[in-house]
């Protein structure tokens, strides 16, 4: 196992622990883990984690291609369906002629009932349809409790059919990158096609985040997976490291949000 944790960050120790003490659960009991939401990075390691043990591993998110899904760790012997994630759906009723909703402000209600990030999911808007999937263990709270979103009321109903659900257009451009480190700002300057300077500027004034955490070091290192979204240029992910060139330049595949 410890050959696993040096190919990820110091940061990410704590959490690679955590999903080292889930898959020792799952060979005590032989019985099925169920995580919370995770983001891509974290379902990366869960992946790599749980392959080193021998168990098994699956991701669910309730909409197509999901960002943030539930993983299921189990044994051998097990075969999941989609109800053992336990994943609720939920479409927001509000007042649109009047409104116009955005993801941040579902997301920063959500979080303002005191309700972990680790707990819901994907939030989707289309026109004015505002869906999101939850843990079904907060069903019940999110209906009874979310009945506004700033100054508006809303009312939260849970979707009984996934043929309703809002599917996302989302495409993602590849093309390769070639950069000197992993380090955070040579990435943001080979991306925003700009001097290093002013990649370090973009960093340190809190306007690059990866995996949806603000990162101000310029040192920092991303990997594979990680999702960047840098203010004023878009969001981007890495979608492989491709290895080096001759002169020990590192290839990245990128994603940009088109």
């Amino acid at each position: 196992m410890d050959s696993i944790v040096q190919h990820f960050r110091k940061d990410e120790q704590p959490f690679i622990e955590t999903v080292m003490g889930w898959a020792r659960e799952v060979e005590d009991t032989y019985s099925p883990k169920l995580t919370g939401f995770l983001d891509p990075r974290q379902m990366f390691i869960v992946s790599s984690v749980v392959r080193s043990t021998g168990l098994q591993y699956r991701a669910y998110g309730a909409f197509l291609e999901p960002e943030r899904q539930r993983g299921l760790i189990y044994p051998d012997y097990y075969e999941p369906d989609d109800e053992d994630f336990q994943v609720s759906l939920f479409t927001v009723k509000y007042p649109s002629k009047f409104m116009t909703l955005e993801h941040r402000d579902i997301l920063g209600s959500l979080m303002a009932l005191g309700i972990d990030r680790s707990k819901f999911g994907d939030i989707r808007l289309e026109g004015d349809v505002a869906q999101f999937a939850a843990a079904e263990e907060m069903k019940d709270y999110i209906i009874a409790n979310l009945t506004s979103i700033g100054k508006s009321k809303v009312r939260v109903e849970e979707l009984e059919s996934s043929d309703e659900l809002i599917v996302m257009s989302e495409s993602w451009k590849e093309e390769l990158h070639t950069i000197s480190s992993l380090r955070l700002d040579s990435l943001v300057a080979s991306l925003v096609n700009c001097p290093r300077p002013k990649a370090v500027a973009l960093i340190q004034n809190d306007k690059v985040k990866v995996n949806h955490v603000i990162r101000d070091q310029q040192s920092f290192e991303v990997n594979e997976l990680d999702i960047l979204s840098i203010r004023g240029a878009g969001r981007f992910k890495i979608m492989s490291i491709e290895g080096r060139t001759r002169k020990d330049k590192i290839r990245l595949l990128i994603g940009r949000l088109e």
